[in-house]
């Protein structure tokens, strides 16, 4: 039988709160974190705004001469988790090194090195190019950097997935648990790719939304006048660990983790499949995984980018998998106030979750106002719902067709 795994510890950076206290209650309270990009001029750029961290001091977490060698994506990865170690009261002196495992996902890794140094070495050489660029950019490397901070020398893995990168992490996380690898495990994600060349890509491709004289209302799952994603950038991690282990060290108990689940679109590269397969395969996965019937999800941290189509077919896919208790269940987009994280978005959406459960609350989804018919759930518009959660979901859908899905429940005994 498969080891119970339960969440002890949390951690995140969002443009909503560097903490995970401050971000769940900023969640409730319906604070947007979306304005005018002010780490570069965006005057050339028809999209203009992002979920920027802009009160960030890294200096709380790491020396200067360290942290200087380190992406900003790494930073995030480095202060979310030392935010989720300390919650958990690990002591990293005398955890079991062989046993504690690092999983971290990211989309894109270090982008604001890489175009750092492509400037560089076009304006004065390949000679100027630093030697820690590559160690500074790859996609891998904050997972190395967790490993080295917390003396964690047990199974250590990234994840590329696109937008689902942290839920793969985590949900792959809980599987090296419960097959017995480790029994604790550093899980999550981050994500800083609000750069010049980013945003230019994504607006690019006509995914961002250009509703720049309202940066607030811009980001509006399932609402009807959508107009695109808006890019957010920050890290979450949880602390994984084996329930008897947990309760041998007397840790606190956030919630336990219970289901896994992930499919393909095999579609299209940047699509969702026009009967949202994918997604309603990797949900029907996690739900099985739990053990559960689909009637007992309470809540769904939905994907809800604010895109056309990512929107109408998650709701189709919702509707596919629980039928009629699709619409009993609560449903909502916290993207609509932190923006779109990107490989960092499915950690800091897992705290929702959770923290859903903990408190019986549901957060809502902001800047609903104009009803789709073809988004015609419970959004939980604009207001948290108070509301009993033994069960929630939540779901990341990235580009390349990956889909990844995880559940957690009620810690009992």
């Amino acid at each position: 039988m498969n080891r119970r795994v339960v969440v002890t510890g949390m951690g995140c950076v969002t443009p909503i709160g560097s903490t995970w206290k401050t971000y769940w209650d900023n969640l409730l309270a319906g604070k947007n974190g979306i304005s005018v990009i002010s780490g570069f001029d965006v005057s050339d750029y028809s999209a203009k705004i992002a979920g920027e961290i802009k009160d960030f001091d890294m200096g709380l977490y790491i020396d200067k001469t360290e942290y200087r060698r380190m992406d900003r994506y790494t930073q995030f990865a480095v202060a979310s988790a030392k935010q989720a170690v300390e919650d958990a009261g690990i002591d990293i002196n005398t955890v079991d090194k062989d046993s504690f495992g690092v999983y971290l996902g990211s989309g894109i890794g270090g982008m604001g090195t890489l175009e750092e140094q492509h400037r560089i070495l076009i304006e004065r050489g390949p000679k100027r190019i630093s030697p820690n660029f590559i160690p500074m950019m790859i996609s891998n490397i904050a997972t190395g950097h967790l490993s080295i901070l917390f003396n964690a020398m047990g199974p250590s893995m990234t994840t590329v997935t696109a937008c689902a990168s942290s839920t793969n992490a985590i949900g792959e996380a809980l599987k090296c648990i419960q097959r017995g690898d480790s029994d604790m495990m550093l899980a999550g994600g981050s994500e800083a790719s609000i750069t010049p060349l980013a945003i230019a890509g994504f607006a690019s491709m006509k995914a961002l939304s250009t509703r720049n004289d309202a940066p607030e209302k811009a980001s509006r799952p399932f609402d009807k006048e959508r107009d695109g994603f808006v890019m957010g950038e920050g890290g979450g991690m949880l602390i994984l660990e084996e329930l008897e282990h947990a309760l041998k060290r007397g840790a606190k108990i956030y919630a336990e983790m219970v289901g896994y689940g992930m499919a393909a679109d095999s579609y299209h590269v940047t699509a969702p499949h026009p009967e949202g397969k994918g997604a309603q395969r990797s949900m029907e996965r996690a739900i099985a995984d739990a053990g559960i019937f689909p009637d007992k999800i309470d809540y769904i941290n939905a994907h809800g980018t604010s895109t056309y189509f990512n929107d109408m077919l998650e709701t189709k896919a919702i509707k596919n998998v629980f039928g009629p208790h699709a619409y009993e269940l609560c449903v909502s987009s916290t993207k609509s106030m932190t923006g779109h994280l990107l490989g960092a978005a499915g950690a800091v959406e897992a705290i929702a979750a959770i923290c859903s459960i903990v408190h019986d609350v549901v957060p809502p989804t902001k800047n609903y106002e104009i009803p789709d018919p073809d988004c015609d759930l419970d959004y939980v518009p604009n207001k948290p719902k108070t509301k009993v959660v033994n069960y929630a979901l939540s779901n990341s859908l990235g580009f390349g067709g990956h889909n990844s899905t995880i559940v957690f429940k009620k810690y009992q005994k």
